[in-house]
């Protein structure tokens, strides 16, 4: 059953704001001019859409400095509805509402698209979003039908959802047959809603197995660091070796990995209660607060092992790559969001660290350093984040995920603390 915030971790928290309140006026203050910043940014961004690239849905920059769009079977096709309908949430500007349904049914037909683990990211941020603010059940329907279609990615054998279809890692060695990557944790909310929306406890079981199989093999027990691909045996479901796509090293921590790690195992003890994933959730939490690594304005660079000893690079890098260093403002986005929630069910005592770095890193996100100026950054609202590195993808670029996770990281935290 999905989890409403205790009320001991609501009464917890709203202590923390009332011990310092004018940092959280400040704060709330600091989430409106956020929102009107959205509104201005996305309305023309929306308008432009729909007049020139009908069917398509902004993502990011391209290396020549123009617009990158999607269309809606990209994996990242649900962000900007369901940023959409963050900024309706927010704001109840009626406009968004309508901007945010037109994007949403882009991605209709893609519930039935059975070829990707992605249809969490796809179709629960835009429809799931979307029947969540307007209750109609034709929303309903899609998502149900969404989660049957990634339903069959699932294996009983390996008890895992696979992520992709077999291929050679991008070490160009090792053969991947049966790859998850932590990501797919994000995926798995649509899953859970699903039985909530339908009663079928089948994409509950699916979930819970998936998430129980993450947790033994894709955490490092020794620092609640995270690997980014595990793969499996499909015959057997044994793991046969544990790598990365997107990270500095098999054995790094990729930043925004060990994101949808927090999130996504907070995620699974909202809806089953599950202490197991609280304890991870926190102790993953905890791996980025304690960590020396994570530079003075909380924003991690892109691998938080990036030319370390001990940790060979899944490609050669320049001495000049190797110190480019550059951050992910996403994963930011998507720890904030992730640790707000957690905080929610926390004791006081990691509840206070977890709201703390939070804030500190949405402060970071809502500065001139990486809220882009209205009309720049082709309208999207953060700069500065990284898809990945080792096969240079999008570097140092806004990411359609980095403004989602970041809008919904600020409704977060003024919902827990009684601002919206």
């Amino acid at each position: 059953m999905k989890k409403a915030f205790p009320l001991c971790a609501i009464v917890v928290l709203m202590a923390l704001a009332v011990s310092c309140a004018d940092a959280h006026i400040k704060f709330a203050r600091m989430s409106d001019k956020a929102f009107e910043n959205a509104i201005e940014q996305y309305a023309p961004l929306a308008d432009s859409m729909m007049a020139n690239r009908p069917g398509r849905l902004p993502h990011s920059i391209k290396p020549d400095g123009t617009l990158a769009d999607v269309p809606p079977i990209s994996w990242v096709s649900g962000f900007f509805p369901g940023s959409l309908w963050y900024i309706y949430e927010y704001t109840g500007n009626e406009a968004f509402k309508a901007y945010a349904e037109h994007f949403t049914h882009y991605l209709e037909k893609i519930q039935h698209v059975t070829k990707t683990h992605d249809l969490g990211f796809m179709m629960y941020c835009s429809y799931g979003n979307a029947y969540r603010l307007t209750g109609k059940e034709e929303y309903k329907d899609v998502v149900v039908t969404s989660a049957k279609s990634l339903s069959t990615r699932f294996s009983p054998v390996v008890g895992c959802i696979k992520s992709w279809e077999p291929r050679v890692g991008c070490n160009g060695v090792d053969q991947w047959d049966f790859p998850v990557i932590i990501d797919n944790m994000m995926n798995l909310e649509l899953l859970f809603e699903a039985t909530r929306l339908s009663g079928d406890s089948t994409f509950h079981k699916m979930a819970v197995s998936h998430a129980n199989n993450t947790m033994q093999n894709h955490i490092r027990h020794e620092d609640y660091s995270t690997y980014h691909v595990v793969n499996y045996n499909p015959e057997t479901g044994a793991v046969e070796h544990q790598r990365t796509q997107q990270g500095f090293a098999d054995n790094s921590t990729w930043s925004r990995g060990q994101a949808w790690a927090i999130y996504g195992f907070t995620l699974c003890y909202r809806y089953t209660g599950d202490v197991a994933y609280l304890e991870i959730a926190n102790k993953l939490a905890d791996f980025v607060i304690n960590n020396p690594r994570l530079p003075e304005d909380a924003i991690p660079v892109w691998d938080y092992n990036v030319g370390e000893e001990g940790f060979v690079p899944v490609k050669e890098y320049t001495p000049e790559q190797i110190a480019q260093k550059p951050r992910d403002a996403s994963a930011a986005a998507v720890m904030a969001s992730g640790m707000l929630e957690l905080a929610t069910y926390s004791n006081e005592a990691q509840a206070a660290r977890l709201v703390a770095t939070a804030e500190k890193m949405l402060c970071s996100l809502s500065s001139k350093n990486y809220t882009a100026k209205v009309g720049e950054n082709k309208r999207m609202l953060l700069m500065h984040s990284v898809t990945a590195f080792p096969v240079g993808r999008e570097i140092d670029v806004p990411l359609s995920y980095a403004d989602y996770y970041y809008l919904e990281a600020l409704l977060r935290w003024n919902k827990i603390f009684g601002a919206k």
